[in-house]
């Protein structure tokens, strides 16, 4: 039995409804072999009027199969350039019937998906939001390689295209038709076969043949050889390399092909598409991208580390206690996923300043046509400021999100809790504190957990959920299902001082720090770790954090005692850091003084100090460029691997999905610990001995990588 349905009505329309074996169409070898014999039978057909390539599925197609290309060694590159050049034939078939053919896209056609569509003369999409458009393998560290490359240079034009294809956009609906992507939408599922028949049967003949394949066919805006559009193959290298530092290849191959199809026929340029393919599949970079970004994301999302055997809930109304940068950030996301929020603080006042944030937000979305005035209004009625705590009666769920200071944070909980509705849950936004303590000002410590969010709310997509020692399964399954109901991911974490993620981003500036403090360039060290693909270099990123809290935050868990002074790894980093601050009032840019950095008149500058005070000229020459990237990554890497063996992450996919949706870990390395499985477990521990000998025992890698290696595994 074939898993495509073929069709023929009284009026030689053939509908082929794709329907596989699995939740999804993708492109694999079961789609190679119904196509094929798909396209032997429209070949042979007499009287054959149009083709309509529709699903069974709540998906139009999901594009390739994503175990076939991780399952893709070196030195099979050749073996996979034939499969995904038989691929393209087919689709080449397609297109060049005689005939009219439609795609009637009644969901997501995204990757493949819509490479199948851009196949077809016209595509019809359901306008509804689960009907996106694009082709996002740049995401996964690869390209468009079933001609979405080559379709959409000669369909758009060089320069639309690149967005779409360099950055992965995805549009739906009205955006779609407006890009160029589809023809038309309808309203109604209901609607695609009736209205794709009807245009099949009002088509001329010309419409049975593509634009690329029309004598006199131009790409628009003009080829290689037109001045605007050389210019723009002239600079786009610079602009992707400023953005990528090289250390994505994805990227890089993307342009290739896409300028090739510019100065080449349109079937030599797919060739070329399909090399450029089969050498990515096999780089580390598209192998930890399609295994973190897809396999472990959807794992996450899909509730791993959620307790089994509670029933799925929703919060009705939320509590915010705290309505600064943090509290305020929270309320809005609750209130625009829809949830009822209660956000109070010292004053009125001050929790309307907080609501206020919302409402600049939504402005702004406005403004670039995001939002309406409508959704405004809706989702800011949603939001109660207020400074009375009998207001928050009968939350689901309060979250408390106040400085971290532990008797602050006390006095919250033994004045508010008891608002709680029946079943309620307490939650602390604590970034460093441990829960279990936190948790003994409670009644409840059963119904106590730690929701970190991350700074700012509204864009960071993760959110670090942390069990207490008598933090229950259903306490947790409650907060899970919180965080996927505001649209966040959701890591799971055990209880410690600094949890995962502040444990493993702290890693990387302490580590800068004591780079300076030895005597080496701190521009250098700076520019350094946007080579090896931070957003910003660490001394950046300290002096934005706040240099001043990170040093108070530290200071106050030495006070407590819940970190000993004999045990600091990088003690001229850390001496290094409380002298900025205190001895030279410098607590980072957002105190206003400078840290690392001057910040005046829009300029940023080293301090001059700095060098004056610590830079040393033969340390920094004796050290190599190569030497400083190591010890940046593998300060985060190894802080993860400890976390990890420590059972504070239980699984690999949290730890890496919160070390790069977390903390900004670089998307080439799939996240800290899949960035150990593609350096090689046996060249980790000999890289780490090197770094360990010359800098420090920290670097010493940790005993858990050594284990795996013995068991000849991996990090799964």
């Amino acid at each position: 039995m074939s898993v495509f349905d073929y069709q023929k009505d009284a009026e030689g329309i053939v509908t082929v409804t794709m329907d596989m074996t699995g939740p999804v169409n993708a492109m694999n070898d079961e789609f190679g072999t119904a196509m094929a014999e798909t396209m032997d039978r429209l070949e042979k057909e007499s009287d054959l009027r149009g083709v309509i390539i529709a699903s069974a599925k709540k998906t139009f197609f999901a594009g390739g199969d994503l175990n076939m290309l991780l399952a893709v060694e070196p030195g099979q590159e050749g073996a996979f350039f034939e499969s995904v050049e038989q691929s393209k034939a087919l689709l080449r078939r397609l297109e060049k019937l005689p005939v009219p053919v439609v795609a009637a896209i009644n969901g997501a056609a995204l990757g493949g998906g819509f490479e199948l569509a851009l196949a077809c003369n016209r595509r019809i999409g359901w306008d509804d939001r689960s009907v996106e458009i694009g082709l996002p393998e740049v995401t996964l560290g690869l390209l468009p390689g079933g001609g979405g490359v080559v379709r959409m240079v000669y369909l758009l034009g060089f320069q639309a295209a690149l967005p779409f294809l360099l950055e992965g956009k995805k549009v739906r609906g009205a955006k779609a038709v407006e890009a160029g992507l589809i023809h038309e939408t309808v309203s109604d599922v209901s609607e695609l076969l009736p209205r794709a028949k009807e245009w099949i049967l009002q088509a001329g003949g010309d419409e049975a043949i593509q634009p690329w394949d029309r004598k006199g066919h131009k790409i628009p805006g003009g080829d290689i050889w037109n001045p605007k559009v050389g210019q723009a193959v002239m600079v786009s290298p610079h602009m992707l390399k400023a953005n990528t530092r090289g250390l994505l290849p994805a990227p890089e191959k993307i342009l290739e092909t896409a300028v090739g199809a510019l100065a080449t026929g349109f079937d030599a340029a797919l060739t070329q598409e399909s090399r450029n393919l089969a050498y990515l599949v096999t780089t580390p970079q598209a192998k930890n991208m399609i295994t973190t970004f897809f396999f472990q994301l959807n794992k996450v999302n899909g509730g791993a580390s959620r307790p089994d055997g509670y029933a799925p809930t929703k919060i009705g109304k939320l509590g915010v206690i705290g309505a600064g940068m943090m509290g305020q950030g929270i309320a809005y996301v609750a209130a625009k996923a829809g949830i009822e929020t209660v956000l109070k603080d010292i004053s009125l006042e001050a929790a309307e300043k907080g609501k206020d944030y919302s409402t600049k937000l939504l402005d702004k979305a406005i403004s670039r046509g995001r939002s309406t005035e409508e959704k405004k209004r809706q989702l800011l009625e949603r939001i109660t400021p207020t400074d009375n705590d009998d207001d928050l009666a009968g939350c689901d769920l309060v979250i408390e999100a106040v400085f971290e200071n532990p008797e602050l944070k006390a006095r919250i909980v033994k004045a508010a809790e008891g608002k709680l509705a029946d079943g309620g849950i307490w939650g602390s936004n604590t970034s460093t504190l441990p829960i279990t303590g936190l948790a003994g000002s409670s009644a409840a410590p059963d119904r106590f957990i730690g929701i970190h969010f991350f700074s700012p709310v509204d864009k960071m997509p993760l959110v670090e959920l942390i069990r207490g020692e008598e933090t229950s399964e259903e306490t947790l399954a409650k907060a899970f299902d919180f965080v996927r109901q505001i649209g966040k991911t959701p890591i799971v974490v055990n209880d410690s001082l600094g949890f995962y993620t502040s444990r493993t981003f702290g890693a990387q500036p302490t580590e800068a720090a004591q780079m300076v403090a030895e005597g080496i360039d701190p521009l250098r060290i700076d520019n350094l770790g946007k080579h090896i693909g931070m957003p910003v270099g660490p001394l950046t990123v300290n002096d934005e954090v706040s240099l001043k809290l990170g040093v108070e935050i530290k200071e106050s868990q030495l006070a407590a005692e819940l970190i000993k002074p004999e045990d600091e790894t990088r003690p001229e980093g850390w001496a290094l850091q409380k002298a900025l601050v205190h001895d030279h009032n410098r607590g980072g840019r957002y105190h206003g003084d400078g840290g690392y950095y001057d910040y005046e008149d829009g300029k940023k500058t080293i301090w001059p100090g700095l060098n004056a005070l610590y830079f040393r000229p033969e340390v920094n020459d004796a050290i190599s460029d190569e030497d400083i990237k190591a010890r940046l990554l593998f300060a985060g890497v190894i802080e993860a691997l400890k976390c990890l063996e420590e059972n504070v992450v239980t699984t690999v996919a949290d730890a890496n999905i919160g070390s790069i949706m977390g903390i900004g870990a670089p998307p080439w390395t799939g996240g800290y610990i899949q960035f150990v499985n593609t350096y090689g477990l046996e060249a980790f521990i000999e890289r780490c001995d090197e770094l360990a000998d010359r800098y420090g025992e920290r670097f010493r890698s940790p005993g858990i990588v050594k284990a795996k290696r013995a068991n000849s595994e991996v990090f799964a």
